[in-house]
């Protein structure tokens, strides 16, 4: 695929998947590829391979003399990082975001536990980093530093635990945090006592305290909740 049909294709992945998430076209929509390539002043082959890309996320189904079908959103791949960045990118994005941030209270604390007896000595270091990080970009609106040394301290967690299916979850963890700073669902400055709840997770998975890091990452994941209640009710 040359570089200007990767283009082509991002452009109508880019539009067509927030429509899509959005609720423009409800389940049940069937779209006509013919039209769909006239409206989005594209080739055949590429809208098949935009198709194919929302195929993969069980957005669409298509099917020969019938069209692209939008489906049910129960059929939708809900954990598919792009998925979640165009639903909140949409107007449920309250609710998206409340949802996401309860999967993160039910796993987040046990993942913190398991890294406490598991987690290597890089990843102990690496947490401790991340921590920093955050303490150094916590002040002067500097959001979008925190939210990297954020993602990477809540990934860090998920893999240290030694589980590989908590692991697959860094991505969906990383588009909640980005999610909520890049739609400003967060206030100017992130909240100080969060950034010493962060310090201390770091402190506990070092010391091997278990208890004490499940319980700090369930303060962090119930003061998000919070926050949702003052900003994205």
């Amino acid at each position: 695929m040359t570089a200007q049909v990767r283009g082509l294709h991002a452009r109508v992945l880019e539009s067509l998947g927030p429509a899509i998430t959005g609720g423009e076209y409800p389940p049940g929509s069937v779209l006509r590829m013919d039209e769909l390539s006239k409206e989005f002043e594209v080739s055949r082959s590429v809208m098949r391979e935009a198709v194919r890309v929302l195929e993969s996320m069980h957005l669409v189904e298509s099917r020969r003399r019938v069209g692209v079908t939008v489906l049910p959103t129960q059929e939708w791949n809900v954990y598919d990082p792009q998925v979640i960045r165009w639903r909140l990118a949409g107007a449920d994005r309250p609710r998206q975001l409340r949802s996401l941030t309860v999967l993160r209270s039910a796993v987040e604390p046990t993942a913190a536990g398991l890294a406490a007896t598991n987690a290597t000595a890089e990843q102990c270091a690496a947490l401790t980093e991340c921590a920093i990080g955050m303490v150094a970009n916590s002040r002067g609106h500097q959001l979008e530093g925190y939210l990297r040394h954020d993602v990477e301290f809540h990934r860090t967690i998920l893999r240290a635990s030694g589980n590989e299916m908590f692991a697959r979850l860094g991505d969906v963890v990383a588009e909640v945090l980005a999610g909520r700073t890049h739609h400003q669902v967060m206030f100017e400055d992130p909240d100080p006592a969060a950034v010493t709840l962060h310090v201390k997770v770091a402190e506990a998975v070092r010391e091997r305290d278990a208890a004490r890091a499940e319980e700090l990452t369930r303060e962090i994941t119930l003061g998000a909740l919070e926050e949702l209640d003052v900003l994205a009710p």
